[in-house]
C-alpha cells in the first residue's frame, strides 16, 4: 500500500519548491487544523490552517506544472483532460501512454 502511494506520489512531486510547499501544507491542513479544532480554538483558526495548507499544496502543483490530485480526480470524473505529471515527467505506473496530459477519450 505504501509502495503504491509512493509510486504515484513521487513522480507528481519532483520540483523542490513543490515538495517544500507540501511539507508545510500537508501538516498544516491535516495535523494542525484538527488539533486546533479539538483544542477548542476559535473556528477561524482551524479553518484558516486547513485552507492555507491546501492553498500551499495547490501552489506547489502550479510550480510543478501539473494538477493537484483532487483536481485530477474531478476532471477524470467529468471526462475532462488533465495533467497528472509535470511536463517532461513520466511515471511507469501509467504504461499505456507516454504523454503526460490525459483525457477521458485517450
Amino acid at each position: 500500500m505504501i509502495r503504491r502511494f509512493l509510486r504515484n506520489y513521487l513522480p507528481r512531486h519532483t520540483h523542490p519548491v513543490n515538495r517544500l510547499l507540501h511539507a508545510i501544507g500537508v501538516p498544516l491542513s491535516f495535523l494542525v487544523a484538527p488539533v486546533l479544532a479539538i483544542g477548542g480554538w476559535d473556528w477561524y483558526w482551524h479553518v484558516g490552517c486547513f485552507a492555507c495548507g491546501y492553498l500551499l499544496q495547490f501552489a506547489g502543483h502550479a510550480v510543478e506544472g501539473n494538477d493537484a490530485g483532487e483536481i485530477v480526480y474531478i476532471k477524470k470524473r467529468l471526462g475532462l483532460s488533465y495533467r497528472e505529471y509535470a511536463p517532461g515527467a513520466y511515471s511507469s505506473s501509467h504504461p499505456e501512454t507516454s504523454d503526460d496530459t490525459k483525457s477521458a477519450d485517450g
